[in-house]
């Protein structure tokens, strides 16, 4: 009586790990970090530092949202 014999669904690996990306996998992250380090480095073309109250009002009117909506 002969036994079943099993099929390999993939092939053989030569034991090497072949991941292939696409270019904006690569490409996006590395602009985004370009971005910051100049902004970092430029602090005088970000312009969000104006809008500090603005931002401080947001923050205390969700705080006030999640407390009057807490259990």
């Amino acid at each position: 009586m002969s036994a079943p014999t099993h099929t390999r669904l993939h092939p053989a690996t030569t034991g090497r790990v072949d991941i292939r990306l696409p270019w904006w996998a690569l490409a996006l992250p590395t602009i985004a970090f370009v971005t910051l380090l100049l902004m970092i480095l430029n602090p005088v073309d970000a312009h969000a530092a104006a809008g500090g109250p603005v931002i401080a009002h947001l923050f205390e009117r969700v705080q006030q949202v999640v407390a009057h909506n807490a259990p």
